[in-house]
């Protein structure tokens, strides 16, 4: 078990930018408004070109390019925003190596990002208030998997864990084999040292173990297993992928259809990539 090493790797990690925390204590507020949130994204150039560059693919199929942070926010609303400045900045911090997955760092936000087009094309035709809480943790449940991948990597257990994958494991449970720890338990590690809200750990924490997961946070654990089951980080709406979530999303009984109906509209627009 290597976990005393993880420990050591989330310990080590750069503070998060002045920037983030001044956005997560907007997130916080009951009341907010877009211009409050452009003056603080507009000191930072990494969330500007993040911004800009999501704004502008194929996923969200707006007419005419969006050339300004301002009208992206008006564009894709303000806990939208807040997701992608907080998920592209995290990526960007835990940056590493993510060979032990077979995908790249391009692929990996890629996916996080289908993810969180997911969530608001499934839940704001369900429930609005919980599209808004199940954004952010949609988009950086994965996060973990960047200090899983260098512990793999610098422990040289890659092969085996690759062959753990190629024989059927699921990545939890290779991950727990290897490691000791899941993605979604070392997330919630991650956000713990940064300080980020409870809320958001509760919510990530237990998606690869849902039965330990407190029952008032059950329903949206499980709605956060299912994002991450479309928007597997190797194969993103892939056949595969798709059924394996329609499956979790009867099982838990979730609302099937409208969640059929937002993966149809995302593909869709996939198709103009």
């Amino acid at each position: 078990m290597l976990t005393s090493n993880i420990l050591e790797k989330i310990e080590s990690l750069p503070p998060l930018p002045k920037t983030i925390i001044e956005i997560e204590e907007f997130r916080k507020k009951y009341e907010k408004e877009a211009s409050e949130l452009l003056l603080i994204i507009e000191k930072d150039a990494l969330i500007i070109s993040t911004l800009l560059k999501i704004s502008n693919s194929a996923m969200f199929g707006f007419r005419s390019k969006v050339e300004t942070p301002g009208r992206a926010i008006n564009l894709l609303g303000i806990n939208f925003t807040i997701s992608i400045a907080i998920g592209g900045t995290v990526q960007n911090l835990l940056n590493t190596n993510l060979e032990p997955y077979s995908i790249s760092s391009d692929d990996f936000m890629r996916a996080s990002n289908l993810s969180s087009t997911l969530t608001s094309l499934w839940l704001s035709r369900v429930d609005v208030d919980l599209k808004d809480e199940i954004l952010l943790p949609a988009l950086l449940q994965e996060a973990g998997k960047f200090i899983l991948a260098d512990i793999i990597t610098s422990e040289q257990k890659t092969d085996e864990f690759k062959a753990m994958i190629a024989s059927g494991s699921s990545l939890a449970n290779a991950e727990k084999e290897i490691v000791g720890l899941t993605t979604s338990e070392i997330t919630a590690k991650i956000f713990r040292h940064w300080k980020l809200s409870e809320n958001l750990i509760d919510l990530i924490e237990f998606v690869d173990d849902i039965p330990k997961c407190a029952e008032d946070k059950k329903q949206k654990a499980q709605i956060l297993d299912v994002i991450k089951t479309v928007c597997s980080i190797s194969n993103p709406l892939s056949d595969e992928s798709v059924a394996k979530a329609i499956e979790k999303a009867t099982k838990y009984g979730l609302d099937v259809k409208t969640l059929e109906k937002a993966i149809e509209t995302l593909q869709d627009r996939l198709l103009d990539e």
